[in-house]
Formats: C-alpha cells, sequence, structure tokens
C-alpha cells in the first residue's frame, strides 16, 4: 500500500470519531435536552405520555392491540382507536427495561435525531453552512415548544425522510424504491397519525414539476414520476395498520371536527405576544421569504410547501415545529441561491458577499471530511449514565409540583374520582392502569360535547352542577388555585388532603 492510500484510509477511519457540526449539534441538542432543558422531567409536563407507555406495556403482555377503552369509568367499552400503538410499544418496553429513564433518553434521543437529519436537509439542498448555523437557535426555539415524551417527536423523522427524499430524487422510479415507500409509509402510520402528510408532500412535488412545465417550458417528466408513485404508495401502504380504513376515516373525522378542536390548546394559535416569541416568529418569517425566493428560482414545490405549512403553523400550535424543520432548510437554500445570483451591487457589498459565500464554502468542504457517527452510542451512553445517577434519577418523571404526586396515595382505590385531563396520563400511569379515570387527554374518545361540559364544570359556569351529579362522584382531584374547590366545598364536600399542587376532596356521601 502506497503512502497516499494508507494517507486516505487513515483519514477515512478517523472520520468516524471527528464529528462533523451535524453530529456535534445532535449530541448538544442531547445534553441540553435532558440536562440544562431538565427533560428527564420536563419531557414528561404533558401527563399524556403515562397513557401511552402504559397502553405499550398493556400490547407487550397480552399480545393484542386494545379495540376499545379500559382506562376511563366516562368511556369503558368505546370503541377507541389506539392509532400510535407503535411509538407506545416502544416506550412501553423502555419503560419495563429501564423506568421512565429509559423513556427520556429515547425521546431525548429522537429530538437530537432530528437535529442531525435536519443539517442533512440543509447539505442535501445545498445550503449555505454558516446560515444553517445561524438558524439553529430558531430551530430549536420553535421545536422546543412540544419537547415532549410523546410519539408525535418520532414522527418529525418522518417528515424529514419525506423532505430528503423529494428533494434528493432524481431518474426513473425503480420497484426497490417502492417498496422502501410503502414499508416507511407503513411504520409511520403505525407509530402516528400524521402520516398523510408524506403524500400530501410528495404531491406538492409532483404539482411542482407540473408548474414549472406550465409557467417556464422547463421539462418535468422525470421529476414528475417519482413523487406521483411516492404520494400513490404512501397513501395506500398505512392500510396496513390494525384498523384498516377506521384508521383514514377517523383522523379524518377528528382533524375536521372544529368543535372538538376548539377546546384542545395545541391546536390553538400560538400566543405571539409571549415572552420569548420573536424567534418564532423569526422562523416563520424566514419560512415565508425562503418559499418566494423559491418561487423566484423556479421551485413551486417549494413555495406551495412553504404556504401550507405557514397557514397551518399560524392556525395550529402543533404546526410550528414541522414549519421548523422543514422551512428552515428551504429558506437557506432559496437565500443562498438568490445571493449567489445577486447582480447589480456595489464593489463593497459584492465582495463582502463573495468574501461570505467563499467562505462558507470552504467551512463545508471540511465539514464533508468527517461525520462523528461512533460518538452517537458514545454520546448515548454518557447521557444514561448521567440520567442513572441517583439525584437525577429521583427527580425523573412527572413533576410533582404539577401533578398529583404526593396526594396519589390518599385516593382511595375504589374511588369514582374527578380528576381533570391534565393528570389523567399521570394517573393512568401510576396505577397501571387500575384506577379508572374520568377524563384524560384522548380528545378523539370523548368528543367535542363533552369536553364542553367539562370545561363548563372547571370554570363553574351556569348548568355545572346538572352535569357533575350525573357521573355520582365520591373525589375530586383538583388544582389548587380551581374555582371548583370553593364550590364544592359549598355543597359540602371535605378536604382530606391538600398540598401546594393539588386538593383532594371527598363528596358529602363518602
Amino acid at each position: 500500500m502506497t503512502g497516499t492510500a494508507r494517507l486516505v484510509r487513515d483519514r477515512a477511519g478517523l472520520a468516524w470519531f471527528l464529528p462533523d457540526v451535524a453530529m456535534v449539534a445532535a449530541c448538544v441538542t442531547l445534553f441540553y435536552c435532558l440536562f440544562l432543558f431538565q427533560g428527564y422531567q420536563k419531557l414528561f409536563r404533558d401527563s399524556d405520555a403515562g397513557w401511552h407507555i402504559r397502553n405499550g406495556e398493556e400490547i407487550l403482555i397480552s399480545g393484542q392491540l386494545p379495540h376499545t377503552d379500559h382506562y376511563s369509568f366516562t368511556r369503558a367499552g368505546t370503541p377507541w382507536f389506539a392509532w400510535e400503538w407503535g411509538s407506545d410499544v416502544m416506550a412501553g418496553a423502555l419503560d419495563r427495561a429501564w423506568g421512565l429513564t429509559g423513556v427520556a433518553l429515547f425521546y431525548g434521543a429522537a429530538i437530537a435525531a432530528g437535529v442531525w437529519l435536519w443539517f442533512r436537509l440543509h447539505w442535501a439542498l445545498q445550503g449555505n453552512f454558516l446560515l444553517a448555523c445561524a438558524m439553529t437557535p430558531l430551530f430549536l426555539s420553535t421545536a422546543n415548544i412540544h419537547w415532549l415524551a410523546r410519539p408525535h417527536v418520532i414522527s418529525w423523522l418522518f417528515f424529514l425522510g419525506t423532505l430528503l427524499y423529494c428533494e434528493r430524487r432524481r431518474g426513473p422510479f425503480r420497484w426497490q424504491e417502492g417498496l422502501a415507500a410503502a414499508v416507511f409509509s407503513a411504520l409511520w402510520a403505525n407509530v402516528h397519525a400524521s402520516f398523510f402528510f408524506g403524500p400530501v408532500i410528495a404531491l406538492i412535488y409532483a404539482l411542482g414539476a407540473v408548474l414549472r412545465g406550465l409557467i417556464w417550458g422547463d421539462e418535468g417528466k422525470l421529476m414528475l414520476t417519482p413523487p406521483l408513485w411516492a404520494a400513490l404508495i404512501g397513501a395506500v401502504a398505512p392500510l396496513a395498520n390494525p384498523y384498516g380504513y377506521r384508521l383514514y376515516v377517523h383522523v379524518f373525522r377528528y382533524l375536521t371536527d372544529t368543535d372538538l378542536l376548539a377546546h384542545i390548546g395545541e391546536y390553538q394559535t400560538f400566543n405571539f405576544h409571549a415572552a420569548g416569541s420573536g424567534q418564532i416568529v423569526t422562523t416563520l418569517i424566514l419560512g415565508m421569504c425562503g418559499g418566494t425566493l423559491a418561487l423566484v428560482g423556479r421551485r413551486p414545490e417549494r413555495f406551495l410547501l412553504a404556504v401550507l405549512l405557514t397557514a397551518l403553523a399560524i392556525r395550529s400550535a402543533r404546526i410550528l415545529p414541522i414549519s421548523a424543520l422543514l422551512l428552515l432548510p428551504l429558506a437557506n437554500a432559496a437565500i443562498t441561491e438568490a445571493l449567489a445570483r445577486a447582480e447589480g451591487l456595489n464593489v463593497r457589498v459584492s465582495t463582502g458577499l463573495a468574501a461570505f459565500l467563499g467562505y462558507s464554502s470552504r467551512l463545508r468542504a471540511l465539514d464533508t471530511r468527517q461525520n462523528g457517527l461512533l460518538l452517537a452510542p458514545l454520546a448515548l451512553l454518557a447521557c444514561f449514565a448521567l440520567l442513572r445517577t441517583p439525584a437525577i434519577r429521583a427527580a425523573t418523571g412527572f413533576a410533582p409540583d404539577e401533578f398529583p404526586v404526593a396526594a396519589y396515595p390518599h385516593i382511595p382505590k375504589a374511588a369514582r374520582l374527578f380528576a381533570p385531563d391534565k393528570f389523567g396520563g399521570y394517573l393512568i400511569y401510576r396505577s397501571a392502569g387500575r384506577l379508572p379515570v374520568f377524563f384524560d387527554g384522548r380528545s378523539d374518545l370523548y368528543g367535542a360535547e363533552f369536553l364542553k361540559q367539562y370545561s363548563q364544570a372547571m370554570q363553574v359556569r351556569p348548568g355545572w352542577r346538572a352535569w357533575w351529579d350525573s357521573f355520582h362522584f365520591t373525589h375530586a382531584l383538583l388544582p389548587g388555585d380551581s374555582p371548583l374547590i370553593a364550590a364544592l366545598e359549598q355543597m359540602g364536600w371535605q378536604p382530606v388532603y391538600r398540598d401546594k399542587t393539588v386538593t383532594l376532596l371527598a363528596g358529602g356521601g363518602t
């Protein structure tokens, strides 16, 4: 072996240990999410994580998927679509093996993997190295509003994978590709209900090829066929789920039930006046500007995707992280192309711009020489070891200042308990499903009318008493500042436990 060949081989081997910027960002995000962000606890700030975990454990134990509800006494026996059963099983298996420490690490790793793929999307789009780095804080600030131990975090990886495919796909469509697309789409459908976005994105790219031909006369046949096939496969393959076509119908009815979604906070418009919202606003502005520049650059599919996601993000906070995932890399590509084509600039600006682009290109060239993939398992092991330290392990899970952690032992086993949906998932987790709950985060199961009546009761609005009496509650577990506490005490209910987080009351006949 010549000296040159040996040097090339050594550099190639070393690249596995030297991280590129994507791996650095992923590892930093993993550490930040789990420890500085206190993800070992904040990932569980939404108690839906509780019923997801218990559902996964029950599937593993029984070997069967649920088709009716058995966690509540208000909807017991009602048909239930556990549409995220695949991610539930993963979370349940990790909880059985390592408790909530394993669940926290899993979702932290999924978030970090999303950051790594996000950078890969920038490079696939020929984005600017420095702009990608500058956009990273915007991306993380927008995405972390939904950093939760819930299945939607896994769906982010499918979104990124879909856009990577649509952007990088060239040449004729092959059967191996179709098989991979089918497996990808079916897996997505069994992990999260957002699977319908896959064929939608592919159709947008097919439409983009048509529009280029109609508007600019560009040849679009080679660009049209792959996304059309991908869209067709992505629409049919998700039928490979335990509920078949009924899952499609259920998801459609859920997402078009405006009365129901009006009562669910994460589907409401984000408060753009809140502290720290400036970076989220900047993300949306960049996404829309990038879409406009993409249209100028004859990429109508990017423009259409930017319009769709921006409109959805303004309407629903749930879409904000997805907008940051997909639109920031597209904006980077459009801005980079626009800067490279800029003409008529004065000498100083032209010189500075050339220097900026040249420096960024050199940094990207250096970055491509390494990947650091072998650091990923080492980072995971290091984080797992830190999570297992006594202090962090004791604090891992549902926060005592948000959930009835201390109050739970005071709840009688046979209680017919009223508790808000915020506590429902926690109670399912804590009791391993043995304490039937009144309400939890499965809004599609309970329906719009139930949520409306529940909201009236929580606010002690006229008519709440008749609805309340119809359930024959024996106990009520309420946040310490709930106006319902005073109303129940006036009815003769007595506090049996109280702390800074909750108050547990017993009815007069208990």
